[in-house]
């Protein structure tokens, strides 16, 4: 593996589980006890009407569509010089949240609204595993 230098995640108590499910190539979301929905981004606490601190994690489906997209031809870094276009993408879940991401194993000119995606995971270092999406394959 070799050195990783983009940005990395910081790393809270209330997004543990998250990072650890994605290290192991599972993707998990949190869900409100008191009134049984998803949310995302990871928090400690719920962001409907109950603000609760009860929160479980499920496993998701990892599917979604892509909601919009966007190509980039520079990154915000240096760490991105000279790579190729990338894209980065608001995926809606089948579970009803969207999450930000990147869709890979693609050509970028081929990403499309609505297009069918499912989660792949990039352990881009030995701590940190990355969830991103690729065209589900039929």
């Amino acid at each position: 593996m070799s050195e990783y230098k983009k940005p990395l995640p910081e790393f809270r108590p209330e997004t543990k589980p998250y990072w650890e499910a994605a290290k192991r190539h599972e993707l998990v979301l949190p869900k409100s006890k008191t009134d049984n929905r998803f949310f995302f981004y990871p928090r400690a606490l719920s962001p409907f009407e109950d603000m609760t601190q009860e929160i479980d994690w499920e496993k998701a489906s990892g599917r979604g569509k892509v909601w919009t997209y966007s190509v980039h031809h520079m990154g915000p870094t240096p760490a991105y010089k000279g790579e190729p276009p990338y894209v980065v993408a608001l995926v809606e879940l089948d579970e009803g949240v969207k999450m930000m991401t990147n869709i890979v194993e693609c050509d970028p000119s081929e990403v499309k609204i609505g297009m069918e995606v499912e989660v792949v995971f990039d352990d881009v270092t030995e701590e940190v595993t990355l969830p991103k999406f690729r065209p589900v394959r039929s």
